[in-house]
């Protein structure tokens, strides 16, 4: 009887969304982050033509062996906190870089809290963390009961203001969540006070946020959201400030969540989902696409590259090289890798193997998890991730090093 009672309310949201979105305003084309300066037009329309095209296997048997330049890792900075988790990124306006995690007792308790700390490229050092958001200031802020914090989700808005999403839970667990914001005019050294996304006009429940959003030239932004309470499913929120003015389902059933989106142009991008299916379905990554800019997306043929219920980072480099780290495993997140897609290919294959615990025994294996991927000048690449649910762990990829790792795939397709 629960069940249907819910289903009920949940079929009622949905309808009164639909009437609420339907009088929002005309869908903009997407942005495009970085100028694409160094493709020749004949890669622009391979690039465009293969885009709908099934993607072949990553081939992962022996990634590309890369002596130099070479890479630098670092850590986030330690809190004290026994259990980080869930790390983000944006570029700063005078070239650093912000990071955002959240740190506690364990993942979901109550004494969870929000980091942010700043990485200096010219000093190669973060600076001491501060707590942006703590359950206390959330309850106050927000003026309702807040359980617990979760997924901080940085973006920049068009007047050129960092925004922070983050997920708030008031009761449940993460099916019952919702997505917050705050807003820095001062690039995150003080923030505004917290308001809730209102994605429904009814629950509002069972939103949340993990990858990074996408601008459309009208300034407003695309956020991939997913949704966890009888479904689990992707969801596209168009945002204008701290208002959600349309959501889009990006996927069906209970099998595909944390979407992170690549633009393929100004109305087409992919959606690369972490999957959450039954045993007996198969452990890859689902894809949807959409050709009208987020107003409706279709699924299309899986990514034939495994999955193990694991989040996926994804990027687009201005000569549009595209990267994704994820997990290629079945099962377990003890084995991470870079995987490249250069502009001329249909063809991801591995350049780097970050982290692997495959020789260890089951119960030594380490967590490497949630990736999250950006770029701060359209050529380099930063990558965070959660190291073991102990540290988190920051790798920066000069656009040197990506360089060569783009030269060594074309000749080995050459061959």
């Amino acid at each position: 009887m629960s069940r249907i009672i819910a289903f009920c309310f949940l079929l009622l949201a949905s309808v009164l969304g639909y009437l609420h979105i339907d009088s929002r305003p005309v869908w903009a084309p997407f942005a495009n982050e970085f100028p694409v300066g160094n493709v020749n037009q004949a890669d622009d329309a391979l690039e465009s033509s293969e885009a709908s095209k099934p993607s072949k296997n990553v081939k992962n048997t022996a990634p590309v062996r890369l002596i130099q330049p070479s890479l630098r890792t670092d850590w986030l900075p330690d809190t004290g906190a026994p259990s980080v988790h869930a790390a983000s990124l944006i570029a700063l306006k005078d070239g650093g870089v912000r990071a955002f995690w959240f740190a506690g007792s364990r993942e979901g308790a109550p004494d969870v809290v929000i980091n942010t700390s700043v990485f200096d490229p010219q000093a190669s050092r973060w600076s001491a963390p501060t707590v942006v958001m703590d359950r206390v200031s959330a309850e106050k802020g927000l003026s309702r009961y807040i359980a617990k914090l979760g997924n901080p989700v940085p973006a920049r808005m068009a007047d050129g203001r960092m925004q922070l999403f983050f997920v708030t839970v008031s009761i449940g667990g993460w099916a019952g969540s919702s997505i917050s914001s705050v807003i820095s005019d001062d690039e995150g050294l003080t923030w505004d006070r917290p308001q809730r996304l209102i994605s429904s006009p009814l629950i509002n429940l069972s939103t949340l946020v993990k990858s990074p959003a996408i601008a459309f030239t009208d300034g407003r932004l695309g956020l991939p959201g997913y949704h966890e309470w009888i479904g689990r499913f992707g969801e596209f929120l168009r945002i204008e400030a701290s208002q959600v003015i349309d959501k889009r389902r990006m996927s069906s059933g209970r099998g595909a969540i944390q979407p992170v989106v690549f633009a393929d142009g100004p109305q087409e991008a992919s959606a690369f989902f972490r999957q959450t299916r039954p045993g007996s379905q198969p452990k890859q990554i689902p894809v949807s696409e959409t050709r009208d800019a987020g107003q409706s997306w279709s699924i299309a043929k899986d990514l034939e590259i495994p999955n193990p219920n694991s989040a996926v980072a994804a990027l687009t480099l201005a000569n549009g090289t595209r990267l994704m780290v994820l997990n290629n495993i079945e099962a377990g997140r003890y084995r991470l890798v870079m995987v490249m897609r250069e502009p001329s290919s249909i063809q991801w294959q591995v350049v780097q193997v970050i982290e692997d615990d495959e020789t260890l025994v089951n119960d030594l294996h380490r967590e490497f998890s949630y990736p999250y991927l950006i770029s701060a000048n359209g050529e380099d690449a930063h990558l965070v991730y959660t190291w073991d649910r102990k540290k988190i762990k920051h790798v920066y990829f000069p656009a040197n090093w990506l360089r060569h790792a783009v030269s060594n795939l074309k000749e080995m397709e050459a061959q």
